[in-house]
């Protein structure tokens, strides 16, 4: 394994990717993704805002949710501004909002809620799904490596790119699987290194993992796959609730499906649950999502 791709440095890189730098005034400035090209990933500006917003609040107050909504695309191979605006500091919560520009253009607005510790009414209505444990389950590098050919040439880099964050997928893929399938799927999930204690670290790390397998579910139903160039998607919003501790350095399971899609949309939620069976986190996205209809 080459020495920039080992896991402790890919980890690094993500860690370094997310922080953002204060510019002062509110404005901070996220790094580009190092030799990125084509579209930033969502999940990428939806964690750097965050930490943004939280940049500007007592640490004293950790993030219970956000909510997003994307304008435009934006590119990977640049640095995106994000301006935040303190709307409101009361006894117990304050609340953020923030624009992520680049090159002057808004590609996304982000709002976020924070709360000082108390204690309160407690219920969970949400049994962890029995699924088998990610030791059971096959390395998505190496699922992707066998894949990587029959995917299109402009795609394939994906596939073959190294990350530092590891999924494994219950169901497998339906990268090359045309076959309809139910809208759900399960994924175990997490860095493949350990992180800084830090929590907003693993927060932003959870926001960055959250889009991830999350708008392909809608597409299961109709065996179609973005890897065969059948469908164009693209997220149009996303919400993260954060529920209860957690560390992104264990695995995660994450809980897909998709209730409904029309009108060139697909809605999506996502169940985030600890080994332990603990609900950490509630994802909710609504994207963009059309059969591509073959030329001639």
């Amino acid at each position: 394994m080459e020495e920039e791709h080992t896991p402790e440095r890919l980890v690094a890189g993500l860690v370094k990717l997310l922080e953002v730098k204060d510019q002062g005034e509110d404005q901070f400035l996220g790094r580009e993704k190092r030799g990125g090209i084509g579209r930033v990933f969502g999940g990428q500006v939806i964690a750097q805002a965050l930490h943004a917003a939280e940049l500007t609040v007592d640490p004293s107050r950790p993030a219970h949710s956000l909510h997003a909504y994307f304008l435009r695309g934006g590119s990977e191979g640049v640095e995106v501004d994000y301006k935040v605006e303190r709307d409101f500091d009361g006894g117990s919560f304050s609340n953020r909002r923030v624009v992520a520009s680049q090159q002057g253009r808004p590609i996304l607005n982000l709002t976020a809620s924070f709360q000082k510790h108390e204690e309160g009414l407690h219920h969970v209505d949400a049994e962890m799904p029995d699924v088998p444990p990610p030791e059971e389950l096959e390395a998505e590098v190496d699922v992707r490596r066998r894949y990587a050919e029959q995917a299109r040439p402009e795609v394939r880099h994906h596939f073959l790119e190294p990350r530092p964050v590891e999924m494994r997928a219950v169901e497998g893929r339906h990268w090359m699987n045309p076959a309809p399938a139910a809208p759900q799927s399960h994924s175990w999930f997490k860095t493949v290194a350990p992180l800084p204690d830090d929590p907003r670290v693993h927060r932003a790390i959870l926001a960055y993992a959250s889009d991830m397998s999350l708008l392909g579910t809608c597409a299961l139903p109709h065996g179609l796959s973005w890897a065969r160039g059948e469908v164009i998607s693209a997220s149009l919003d996303h919400a993260v609730w954060f529920h209860e501790p957690f560390r992104v350095d264990e695995w995660l399971l994450y809980a897909t499906d998709s209730p409904w899609s029309g009108y060139g949309r697909g809605f999506n939620r996502g169940r985030i649950f600890s080994r332990d069976g603990r609900l950490v986190a509630t994802v909710a996205q609504e994207g963009m999502i059309r059969k591509v209809v073959p030329k001639g």
